[in-house]
This record gives C-alpha cells, sequence and structure tokens, in this order.
C-alpha cells in the first residue's frame, strides 16, 4: 500500500502542475508578489478540503464509483445529469485554453503565413493535430509520449529557476498591487491551478477504498505543486519588474510573451528561451492528460446511451471544438481558463458541498470525516459560489479584467 500511496501522490502532484501554472504570471502580474501568495495559500486550503469531503462521500459506495455515480445516490438522475454536463464543459474550456496557449508558442516557429493573427491560427490546427494524434490512438502511446515529456518538464523547470533565481530583484518582490481587485479577478484562473479532482475516483479505486491512504496521496501531492507555484512566482515576479512586464504583455498577452518578457527584461534569449520550452512542456503534458479524460468521458456518454462511437470519431468530437475555438480567439488563453475555473468550482466546490450535507444527515457515524462542521461547508460554499460569478462580474465591468 505504501507503493501504492507514493504513486498516488506523484499521480496528484503531476496532475496537478501543468497548464494553469503557465498563466499565473500573465494573469497576477499586476497584483505582486505578497498577494499573489495570499491567493495561492488560500485556494491550496479550499480545494483541499474540498478534496478531503470526496474522500469522505467515498465511504458510503464501491471504490470503483464514479462523480456520476456520486451525484446520482444523493440527487438522482438529475445529479448525474449535471455532474456529467459540468465535467465535460470544464475539459471543453481548458482544453481549449491549452490549445490557444500551445498556438501562440508554436507560431514563433512558423514563417508567417498572410500575417501574424493567421499563423497562429494555423499554429493552432497543427498543434491539434499533432498531439491530438497521440490521444486518439490510444492510452498505451499517451503514456509513452508523457513519460518522456514530464520528464523533460521537470528538468526545465529546474533549470528555469536556476537561471531566474539569481536575478531576484527583492524590490520587485516588493511591489503592491496596480489594483486590489484584480486579486478576485484572478481567482477563477489560480483556481484551475489546483484541478485534480477529475482524477480522485480513478485513485479511490487504485487505492482500494483506503481513506488513510487517499488523505495523504491528496495533501502530500498538493503540497508539492504548492510548492513549486511559489518558487515559480518568486522567480517570475522577483526578475520582471511589475511595469515593464506589463507593457509587454499588453503587446501579446499570450504565453509566448511571458516568454518575451523574461528574455527582454533580463537580456538573456537564453533565459528566453528556456521559458518558452518550459512553457510548451508543461501545456503539452496537461493538453495530453486532460484530452484523453475528456475523450473517454465522451465515450462513456455514448455508451449510457448505447452509442458506439469509434477512436476517430471520439477524437473528432474531442478536438474540433477546441481547435475551433483557438482559431477564432487565438489569444484566448487567460478567457478559456477563467471560464474552465468557474466550471471547475462548481465541479470541485459546490458539488462536493451539496453531497456531503446529504451525506452527514444519512450516515451521522462514519468513521471519518472532514473537520470543521457546517460553518466551514457554507464558507466553503460561499466562496466557491462566488468565483462561479467572477467572470460574469467582469464581463458587467463590475471587476477588473486580467491581462489577456
Amino acid at each position: 500500500m505504501k507503493n501504492k500511496t507514493f504513486g498516488s501522490t506523484l499521480i496528484v502532484a503531476g496532475t496537478t502542475i501543468g497548464g494553469g501554472m503557465l498563466a499565473m504570471p500573465l494573469t497576477s502580474a499586476g497584483i505582486g508578489f505578497g498577494f499573489t501568495m495570499t491567493l495561492l495559500i488560500a485556494l491550496w486550503l479550499l480545494l483541499c478540503f474540498s478534496a478531503l469531503l470526496f474522500v469522505e462521500l467515498y465511504q458510503t459506495v464501491d471504490s470503483d464509483a464514479g462523480i456520476g455515480t456520486l451525484a446520482e445516490k444523493y440527487y438522482g438522475t438529475f445529479g448525474r445529469v449535471v455532474s456529467t454536463a459540468v465535467l465535460i464543459i470544464f475539459l471543453y474550456a481548458i482544453l481549449s485554453a491549452y490549445v490557444s496557449g500551445g498556438s501562440s508558442l508554436l507560431a514563433v516557429f512558423l514563417p508567417t503565413i498572410s500575417d501574424a493573427e493567421t499563423t497562429t491560427r494555423i499554429a493552432g490546427v497543427l498543434f491539434t493535430v499533432l498531439f491530438g494524434a497521440f490521444v486518439i490512438v490510444g492510452t498505451t502511446s499517451v503514456d509513452a509520449v508523457n513519460r518522456v515529456l514530464f520528464t523533460s518538464k521537470i528538468l526545465a523547470f529546474l533549470l528555469v529557476l536556476v537561471l531566474l533565481l539569481p536575478n531576484v530583484s527583492v524590490e520587485n518582490l516588493l511591489e503592491m498591487p496596480i489594483d486590489n481587485a484584480l486579486l478576485i479577478s484572478a481567482s477563477p484562473i489560480f483556481f484551475t491551478a489546483f484541478g485534480f479532482h477529475g482524477s480522485i475516483p480513478s485513485l479511490n479505486r487504485y487505492l482500494d477504498g483506503n481513506v488513510k491512504a487517499l488523505r495523504i496521496s491528496i495533501l502530500v501531492g498538493t503540497a508539492i505543486p504548492l510548492v513549486a507555484y511559489i518558487l515559480w512566482q518568486l522567480a517570475t515576479h522577483g526578475v520582471l519588474s511589475q511595469t515593464e512586464f506589463l507593457q509587454i504583455l499588453e503587446k501579446d498577452p499570450t504565453l509566448n510573451g511571458l516568454a518575451e518578457a523574461a528574455a527582454q527584461i533580463t537580456g538573456s534569449s537564453i533565459i528566453g528561451a528556456v521559458v518558452r520550452i518550459f512553457s510548451a512542456l508543461a501545456l503539452i503534458t496537461s493538453f495530453l492528460g486532460v484530452a484523453l479524460g475528456l475523450l473517454e468521458a465522451l465515450d462513456d456518454l455514448l455508451k449510457r446511451v448505447n452509442i458506439q462511437a469509434g477512436r476517430a470519431t471520439l477524437g473528432a468530437m474531442t478536438f474540433i471544438p477546441p481547435m475551433l475555438f483557438a482559431f477564432f480567439y487565438p489569444q484566448g488563453f487567460i478567457a478559456a481558463l477563467g471560464y474552465a475555473g468557474q466550471m471547475f468550482a462548481f465541479y470541485a466546490i459546490v458539488l462536493p458541498i451539496a453531497m456531503v450535507w446529504k451525506l452527514r444527515s444519512q450516515y451521522p457515524t462514519l468513521a471519518y470525516r472532514v473537520k470543521g462542521g457546517k460553518a466551514s461547508l457554507l464558507t466553503a460554499l460561499v466562496i466557491g459560489v462566488f468565483i462561479v460569478i467572477v467572470p460574469f462580474l467582469i464581463e458587467q465591468g463590475l471587476l477588473p479584467k486580467v491581462v489577456g
């Protein structure tokens, strides 16, 4: 069981560290390092709490039950339909963000075709076809390429830290937010950076329903990304002057803009190249994992209504919508992540709280219960609902728009 617990911990960490991490410097450029740390730690605590609620819920069902089964247990067919719909919308939104991000990175290496925007659109199509092919072929091919990419990603991240941390300026770290409300506007995007909750059913099945092992995997597995995120923010906020960083991002609010900012401000093309390589690797590994999860979710949904679809059909259903989004919104990385965070807030906060509320009235003597009682459930619920409506508040001009 120790080996399984260790493996599950790495799965949580590996699932969490990905594309959401790349959006952090882009969305927090105007917030400042201190406020960014506050947001990171607060969201980490919130999402650990909600993940442990799933552990509490799994005490009453078979270890191989999915989230839809849990929702159906407490809210019938309506619960299954809503939970499945929200999950699929979330996966489409975050996959759209990854295709948009990938197109901006790949476009740099392509010759200009008509103009920069057309080049970026074509890059999005190439990115989707190239890496989507591994997903369509099957899980084995994804596993093989992901092992190489994940190892390379870790090495690239360490190299980024080695190159950036010596250039950190305390003055940059002490800069204050240009608008305190940006902290709220950035919350849905930061929220996705701790998004591993869709993997909990698989982890519970792998651990044979062992409550203690699952708790350890969640707590340690999310602490690893938290440390990585703090180091990443320390490196980017410490090196990149807030004013200069924002000026560069206004011209190019994409992942390529992040790499350009690192190169211009440090005066090192090598640092810019390494940041670009790390960004690409982190984005691709996230893309592969999310795309595989979406394809399997669509396959499961079709089978429930007695429709058998081949891998090619499932691949088209998986990749055409996000590819079209990236084609028409080539700079939509941050916007798509914001809406993904909106859906994820419902899936990871509102849904488990609603189920646990009923669980505790039906099973008042369960061996494991997350601490905090009704007060903690209500507090988390209010925060979760607020995160869901943040994009609407931004659209209405009630909150400032983050970069991108």
